[in-house]
């Protein structure tokens, strides 16, 4: 893998495991110093395993693996491949393992949702899809129907650099925490003092790596995707797993549509969670009333977090807009002004509405019953009290 012209971002669009396992498996397979690779669930059933056995090899030739999986999303890994992977030299750390009460402390809130790959500093891989096979799904017993709904970018270029320095910098932050827990105060001095360099992203290019964490990057997504909006023309089409977005966002989603550009929105039908389903419903009418679109994927899982505005500007990444991901979780977009991947993208998206969505019809929602529209509002609710319980404006 050859590094580009420094200013040129060479992209390309992956949909679903299927295409990023392969990528990835080729770029590990074909690299001689280093694997950086983060992700909130590593399951290693079905095409998962491609991904554990990949970072084995690269372990077993003397490449550098270093692995961060989430603490809530993975936890401990099965003995099996923990062994496995002990044996090849691959070092995995979790990010703040999850704790049983934990669930009543909101800083605990604050996961590692991030899914990055770097390979030699030459390639990467950024997006919403965690190493899961497309259709194994932790909710449901068997095998999906059809596959999860799902994009990452494979990458070279500059962004190649500001991955891996966000990468090295939360593996500095971890071992720090380790050594502080063994006692190791001066070497977790100086893992916290590497780990706190500013990270240098192009200001005014418009292609960049977008993080969200507690500490420098706390409203970056966010603001991305308002400027975004705003700046709308003709089209907005927004694919999210999650979609809770506070007023700011949501006013600049109802004013594009008042103006007349056509927002289109891709939400979950088939839901793992019923709580951010019905309380995402709660803000349909708002939404409807201004002309927004809304389309419920039924075929599957959805797990995108995307969108694109005019078939020029893009974005890919871990984030849904919800106050997880926008007020806790660590997170981590590409957003990048590129005709082409953002023309790939919206086929892909189109062809998901009309292939396995069905569009919410805004007479029957607003002909819905009481008890419908009670659910929904105390959904609502209890998210808003959760937010409300992080201290944090939303």
């Amino acid at each position: 893998m050859s590094h580009t012209h420094a200013h040129s971002h060479d992209m390309r669009l992956l949909i679903g495991g299927v295409d990023l396992f392969a990528a990835m498996v080729e770029a590990m397979d074909a690299a001689q110093h280093e694997v950086l690779l983060e992700t909130y669930i590593f399951d290693f059933a079905g095409s998962g395993a491609d991904v554990g056995q990949a970072l084995v090899r690269a372990g077993q030739r003397g490449v550098r693996v270093c692995v961060v999986v989430d603490g809530v999303g993975t936890g401990e890994l099965p003995a099996l491949w923990a062994q496995r992977f002990d044996q090849a030299g691959v070092q995995v750390r979790v990010f703040e393992p999850a704790v049983g009460l934990g669930f009543w402390l909101p800083h605990r809130w604050r996961r590692m949702h991030r899914k990055l790959c770097v390979v030699d500093c030459a390639v990467a891989f950024c997006g919403g899809i965690n190493i899961l096979d497309d259709y194994l799904d932790p909710h449901v017993d068997g095998l999906l129907k059809f596959p999860r709904l799902d994009y990452a970018v494979r990458m070279q270029g500059p962004l190649v650099d500001a991955a891996h320095d966000t990468m090295t910098q939360l593996w500095s932050r971890i071992e720090a925490v380790r050594d502080l827990r063994s006692q190791d105060l001066s070497r977790a001095i100086d893992a916290l003092r590497s780990a706190s360099q500013k990270l240098h992203l192009p200001a005014r290019d418009e292609t960049q790596l977008v993080l969200r964490d507690n500490v420098r990057h706390r409203t970056h997504i966010e603001r991305t995707y308002r400027k975004a909006i705003g700046a709308a023309r003709h089209d907005i089409l927004v694919a999210n797993a999650y979609f809770f977005p506070g007023l700011r966002l949501r006013r600049a989603l109802v004013m594009a549509a008042r103006r007349g550009v056509r927002v289109r929105l891709l939400l979950q039908g088939q839901y793992e969670y019923f709580l951010p389903y019905r309380a995402a419903r709660q803000l349909y009418g708002q939404l409807m009333a201004a002309g927004v679109e809304i389309y419920e994927y039924h075929a599957s899982f959805l797990h995108a977090k995307v969108a694109v505005v005019d078939g020029k500007w893009l974005t890919v990444g871990s984030s849904n807009l919800d106050p997880f991901s926008l007020l806790l979780a660590r997170e981590a977009n590409v957003v990048a002004h590129n005709p082409p991947l953002a023309q790939a993208l919206q086929a892909s998206l189109t062809d998901a509405i009309a292939q396995g969505a069905t569009r919410v019809d805004p007479h029957a929602y607003l002909s819905r019953g009481w008890r419908e529209r009670l659910v929904d509002a105390l959904a609502s609710a209890v998210l808003r009290f959760g937010v409300f319980l992080t201290g944090k404006r939303y």
